[in-house]
């Protein structure tokens, strides 16, 4: 792709409400208060749209860990959230809701500002989405319980039996950077509804609208200590929780490097462990579609958010009957995709979260070209201040290349052609991950056999990345452990109980 001359790359202004938020003192919310780190240290916060240093937060020392964590262990222990009627905690949680939507364009801007995605996107994705979560999850609150059971080896007459639902305890909740509010209130919302306590430990690239959710927080009336949030970075205070013996569970979202030393370090203590990591995922385009609606379709699944989605579909199977025309529609969408500042409002994405993942995501285009890949579109970055990357799609690519094996989170898409439908369920499972996939044709049929072949937690059918809170979400093999969402990601923060009474 041709660098686009009409672009600019110079960030609009802040808001006057922006700039006071990121004027704010670094501090950490702990026990319900804002204070300082013990070391007094900090990180800076740079807008990855100029490169520019906007801000500092505190960056949490292994002493404000556990101070934090005492903090949320005394508030699940003395019940002052979980022994609240649930009814109760359900307003409170919709009231956290309201506020979060009440403030949706500030919030909305704080995102576009420190991820650097488009600010109209964290509008009708990020901020709906985060208040998806809390409302839905509130409704469960009140929905909880065990049942009565009659025992297999014992008189009915003479014993009763029943289960019970506890929360958990104390969790450890560890968001990645790509939707740092989404998650934030995707792993709060659960975790509150059963009775949890919490403490939030927001990537530390990206923490400015955690650290605005815990105004919100104590303003909705949650009670000092239930939820926390500690900024840092994580090999010391992320570590520093996973290990911690008062923590009773850790739930992470990020790279699957990361989420195996999570788990590795969490069996110490044999906490519960809800882990949802990377992916590579695949797109497959049958012969019958219609390309003029699946090539926008195809773009959208990998260059929505930069292509920093965990979900984002990066690997491209095309029938070899339309391979040509599809890859043709896809570059059609070049200026649509083409990066521009985060708060420009013709911005459909934004460039990439900071320096480290651009110049990872250069350095697999170029492996890529050194293996022998053509580049069909993109390939380059625009000059410029920001951390920005052109759409890319690379073809002529074979199955042990880099790009094709690994996740290289950004606007990158390997494509390659196929026959029929077991030789392409075969190269979509041949990787170490399983997160999603997306299927594209007309034929029912294939759409329901390819759906059983792939080995991936979600599957969707003309369309991609339509995550809703009431499905369950998760992936197989080294793309995560357990699920969040629905039913089955509240049941991630319980514990069931056996009574049984001799009468």
């Amino acid at each position: 792709m041709n660098e686009m001359t009409t672009v600019s790359y110079q960030q609009h202004a802040y808001s006057e409400g922006a700039k006071t938020l990121l004027a704010r003192k670094p501090a950490l919310f702990i026990n319900g208060e804002w204070v300082a780190s013990s070391h007094g240290e900090t990180i800076a916060v740079e807008d990855p749209s100029s490169g520019q240093v906007v801000s500092h937060i505190a960056d949490a020392s292994v002493a404000d860990t556990d101070r934090a964590v005492a903090a949320a262990r005394a508030a699940f222990d003395d019940g002052r959230w979980s022994g609240l009627a649930p009814i109760a905690r359900e307003r409170i949680m919709l009231r956290l809701a309201d506020l979060i939507e009440a403030h949706g364009d500030e919030l909305a801007e704080l995102e576009a500002i420190d991820v650097g995605k488009p600010k109209s996107m964290a509008g009708v994705v990020d901020i709906p989405g985060a208040v998806s979560h809390i409302r839905y999850m509130a409704g469960w609150a009140a929905k909880l319980g065990g049942e009565t059971l009659q025992p297999y080896t014992m008189p009915n007459s003479g014993m009763f039996s029943y289960t019970i639902k506890e929360p958990v305890g104390v969790c450890a909740q560890i968001v990645p950077w790509n939707f740092p509010l989404l998650m934030a209130c995707l792993k709060i919302a659960p975790a509150l509804a059963a009775g949890c306590t919490i403490i939030l430990k927001p990537a530390e690239q990206t923490s400015l609208t955690a650290l605005r959710l815990a105004d919100l927080i104590a303003e909705a009336g949650i009670p000092a200590g239930v939820v926390n949030v500690l900024t840092g970075y994580g090999h010391i205070s992320g570590d520093r929780l996973v290990k911690h013996p008062d923590v009773d569970k850790v739930a992470f979202t990020g790279s699957t490097e990361i989420g195996k030393l999570i788990n590795k370090n969490a069996t110490d203590t044999l906490k519960h462990v809800t882990l949802e990591l990377g992916g590579k995922s695949p797109v497959v385009v049958m012969p019958d579609v219609n390309v003029a609606e699946t090539a926008p379709g195809a773009a959208g699944a990998i260059f929505f958010n930069s292509g920093q989605v965990c979900v984002a579909g990066s690997r491209l199977f095309v029938h070899k009957s339309i391979f040509d025309e599809v890859i043709e529609g896809i570059a059609a969408t070049a200026p649509f995709w083409a990066p521009r500042p985060s708060l420009d409002p013709a911005a459909h994405m934004g460039p990439l979260v900071s320096k480290e993942q651009y110049d990872k995501v250069l350095g697999y285009i170029e492996a890529g070209k050194r293996d022998g890949a053509s580049v069909a579109m993109g390939g380059d970055a625009p000059s410029a201040d920001g951390y920005y990357v052109n759409p890319t799609v690379l073809v002529n690519v074979n199955p042990q290349m880099s790009v094709v094996r690994e996740e290289i989170f950004g606007p990158v898409v390997v494509a390659q052609r196929f026959e029929d439908l077991d030789e392409v369920a075969k190269a979509a499972n041949d990787t170490c991950f399983g997160l999603a996939a997306g299927i594209w044709t007309k034929d029912l049929g294939a759409m329901h056999k390819l759906a059983s072949k792939i080995k991936a937690g979600t599957v969707w059918g003309n369309c991609h990345a339509m995550i809703d809170v009431a499905l369950p979400f998760g992936g197989y093999k080294e793309s995560g452990i357990g699920r969040e969402q629905g039913r089955a990601g509240i049941e991630a923060y319980l514990e069931s109980k056996s009574v049984i009474i001799k009468l």
